[in-house]
């Protein structure tokens, strides 16, 4: 599953102007900031639009820039305002995305497009592109720095919570389960970095935090195991065993427990691409 499907993207973008253009006509005269936006403003959009289809990103992001000046105050506004978070993402722009983004949220806190925006948020922080050098490293995505997908999930969160019927809910739950599971895994990656150098302390403690915070993820299994194996370490045979009972007891079949750090599945987290 890509980012953000071109298809549902595509027909969102095309079916908004039509629906924009009826909401206008239909407030004229009922206050300034509801007044129908200029023929110049509409033209624009049209080519920005145009522009966009086309992939000329820089040119229909100015071109959006001077649509949200024509039609200050209007929906054709925080359209183009949607349109310019969404192109900055896609041209690679993240940073110019989310402040676009987080500028309409602020702005348009009654928007009828605010559980799209807080869906787009959640997808440009939503990063599961590794990249050329991570792909040829073999790193995955918890071995990476995890504020983004902290971002995502937040976004994704305030997005189910405010608008549980939105088209988005369903997909950004999805996310938010992917999300968890790659938080999870990288603070099992963090105990088994510790682990592998000897600072069986730091390894147990990282370990517990994983099972303390993310106890149903895929991961708590390794952070089980590496608990018992740094505890053992330690000589202290107590916890080894208490953490040993809970390993057996949750993963009765684990491979941990007869092939050790050999039994982990690096590829679990593939499966959204």
């Amino acid at each position: 599953m890509s980012d953000l499907p071109s298809s549902r993207v595509l027909r969102l973008l095309v079916a908004l102007p039509v629906l924009l253009s009826g909401l206008l006509l239909a407030g004229c005269g009922s206050s300034p900031n509801e007044l129908p936006t200029s023929g110049a403003a509409e033209k624009l959009y049209a080519e920005a639009r145009e522009e966009m289809a086309a992939g000329s990103w820089d040119r229909a992001i100015k071109s959006m820039e001077r649509v949200e000046g024509l039609a200050a105050g209007t929906l054709l506004a925080q359209q183009a305002q949607l349109d310019m978070a969404y192109m900055h993402w896609r041209s690679g722009e993240r940073e110019s995305a989310l402040t676009t983004i987080d500028r309409f949220i602020k702005l348009n806190p009654s928007s009828p497009a605010l559980d799209y925006a807080l869906y787009l948020r959640g997808v440009i922080n939503f990063n599961d592109n590794l990249g050329l050098l991570g792909t040829l490293a073999g790193q995955d995505l918890s071995e990476r720095d995890q504020r983004a997908s902290r971002d995502a999930w937040q976004a994704f969160r305030q997005l189910v919570e405010q608008f549980p019927n939105s088209r988005y809910a369903e997909d950004a739950r999805a996310r938010m389960n992917y999300i968890v599971n790659t938080l999870a895994s990288y603070e099992v990656h963090v105990a088994r970095y510790y682990y592998r150098r000897g600072a069986y302390v730091a390894a147990a403690n990282r370990a517990q935090q994983a099972v303390a915070e993310f106890q149903h993820a895929p991961a708590a299994e390794e952070a089980l195991y590496l608990m018992v194996q740094s505890y053992d370490k330690l000589g202290l045979t107590e916890l080894r065993d208490a953490a040993d009972r809970v390993l057996r007891r949750n993963f009765p079949d684990s491979a941990f427990l007869t092939r050790g750090l050999d039994a982990r599945n690096k590829s679990w987290w593939r499966f959204w691409q």
